[in-house]
């Protein structure tokens, strides 16, 4: 699902292409409400010029790492596991100027899809002299209730180590609620979102 920008114009980075952003939505429901609290980030990404794109994960799941240690002896970008998509999104994180990553909170962690993805695109990544060095990370966490900021630090961890560049927002950036659509009842959450989507597209401009 890709979203062209609705402000004044597309925003580019310094080899004149089009700024754009990946983001992978980690939980199983495609309608969920951490798919809401990242496509409010989207939209606040395209009003500033930035194109998206919201990639579900619940489309097609990667398996977990199976520490073949390939990806450091080929040196070739890719994973040597080539039977589900995991290089294909690797191939979006490596062409976009921003990643986010969105999961709700499963026992005070993140959903084993999205582990699986960071696990191996970043061991890849890694492996390769980094190839997300520099580029822009945000998490989205939606939660019930607690738990929260245990997966937001463990998302932020990935990014951290990878060399990316975080954004703030004017709170963390989780949404509560429960059931499907209950994310857009709270209004501090969705502010949330709102801010850091214009905080992560000034700082993507400015790198």
């Amino acid at each position: 699902m890709s979203f062209q920008p609705t402000g004044e114009g597309k925003a580019r980075n310094e080899e004149g292409d089009a700024m754009n952003v990946v983001a992978f939505n980690g939980s199983p429901r495609k309608d969920g409400n951490t798919s809401l609290m990242l496509e409010t980030v989207c939209k606040a990404l395209q009003e500033e010029g930035i194109e998206t794109e919201l990639v579900h994960l619940a489309d097609g799941k990667v398996g977990g790492c199976i520490a073949c240690g390939r990806c450091y002896e080929r040196k070739d970008g890719r994973c040597a596991v080539t039977t589900d998509p995991l290089n294909d999104y690797l191939d979006k994180m490596k062409a976009a100027d921003g990643i986010l990553f969105g999961s709700p909170t499963y026992f005070s962690g993140l959903t084993p899809e999205l582990k699986a993805l960071m696990d191996r695109s970043f061991y890849v990544a890694r492996a390769n002299g980094h190839l997300f060095r520099r580029k822009v990370g945000a998490a989205v966490v939606a939660v019930r209730r607690a738990g929260s900021i245990h997966v937001f630090d463990s998302i932020n961890h990935f990014f951290l180590i990878a060399q990316m560049i975080v954004p703030g927002s004017t709170y963390w950036n989780m949404g509560f609620g429960k059931n499907k659509g209950e994310v857009e009842g709270d209004e501090e959450g969705m502010d949330t979102m709102v801010a850091l989507g214009k905080n992560m597209a000034w700082l993507m401009k400015r790198l």
